[in-house]
């Protein structure tokens, strides 16, 4: 176990984490960062809604200049999963399985995971924008291309609609098999959206993704977005008593405090729009609370 307590332990790595990490060691606080080294910011090709990036920026260049401003102030790092949290009188243990660090407060910063679908080349469709997981974050780059979404039939057809706004050629793949009754038919027709069944098989061709369909059709998509929900990775505050949105997803205070005093959440793990601007502002809210929080380190 580590002999020393620590003000604050920061987990996940992504640019929440890292940026909470960078706040909390500019106020000489002493922390780790405990990262698996899965961000899901690293499937990012290119984000050209980031702020500060005109022309766009992958996703692992941009870990990689949040982790060199966390090297800049000395923000020591551990690769390794944090399996499990306990409370102690001082604050909280948290454990990998082999070894145990204790601290004051907690920040997890621990994301999701995407549910995908089965793709031979899934990372490779990633990479080019053949599949993409997140319409505000990049819906714009993917304007006037045939759009499929692959969603239970109730979400496609919301999130086909939110497309529309990008290109007239869009269409709803349910992915549950569940038909397509009047009331759906009826808002398809509404906004413009094409109905087509579950989906046999899914392959990537030619730099776009081919549908083929139990009836013998066959459909050519530009770009698919599958929606088929995410993992929240909420797992070590729910198991101390955290309140958690029907999602799974941690609610927070207006401070980004669990329903447990000392426990804090930022980005993709908390109830809120899942984007890295939003992921940096809870960083920066949640960092400067622990601070005021813990006993003033007056030097």
């Amino acid at each position: 176990m580590s002999e020393q307590l620590l003000d604050c332990l920061v987990v996940g790595a992504g640019p929440a984490g890292l940026t909470a990490a960078t706040y909390l060691a500019r106020f000489r606080r002493h922390i780790l960062l405990a990262d698996a080294g899965a961000s899901r910011a690293r499937w990012i090709p290119a984000s050209h809604n980031c702020p500060g990036f005109p022309f766009g920026v992958a996703g692992n260049e941009l870990l990689a200049r949040f982790r060199l401003q966390a090297d800049t102030y000395g923000v020591p790092q551990v690769r390794t999963r944090i399996t499990q949290l306990s409370r102690h009188a001082g604050g909280f243990t948290a454990s990998d399985g082999e070894r145990h660090w204790r601290a004051r407060s907690v920040i997890l910063a621990t994301g999701v995971v995407d549910r995908l679908p089965a793709l031979d080349g899934l990372e490779r469709a990633i990479g080019s924008g053949t599949v993409r997981l997140c319409a505000v974050c990049d819906a714009y780059e993917a304007r006037n291309d045939v759009i499929g979404v692959l969603a239970p039939a109730e979400a496609a057809i919301g999130h086909a609609a939110f497309l529309r706004t990008f290109s007239r050629h869009v269409c709803a793949l349910a992915a549950d098999d569940a038909p397509w009754d009047e009331r759906m038919q009826q808002r398809a027709a509404d906004c413009g959206v094409q109905l087509w069944p579950g989906p046999q098989h899914l392959v990537l061709a030619d730099g776009a993704c081919v549908v083929d369909f139990a009836d013998g059709r066959r459909l050519r998509l530009d770009t698919l977005y599958p929606v088929l929900g995410a993992d929240v990775q909420s797992g070590l505050a729910a198991a101390l008593g955290a309140k958690l949105d029907p999602e799974g997803a941690l609610v927070v205070d207006d401070h980004l405090q669990t329903s447990v005093p000392g426990i804090y959440a930022i980005g993709d793990v908390v109830s809120a729009l899942n984007q890295i601007s939003v992921a940096v502002g809870h960083a920066a809210v949640a960092a400067t609370a622990v601070h005021r929080r813990l006993q003033a380190n007056y030097c």
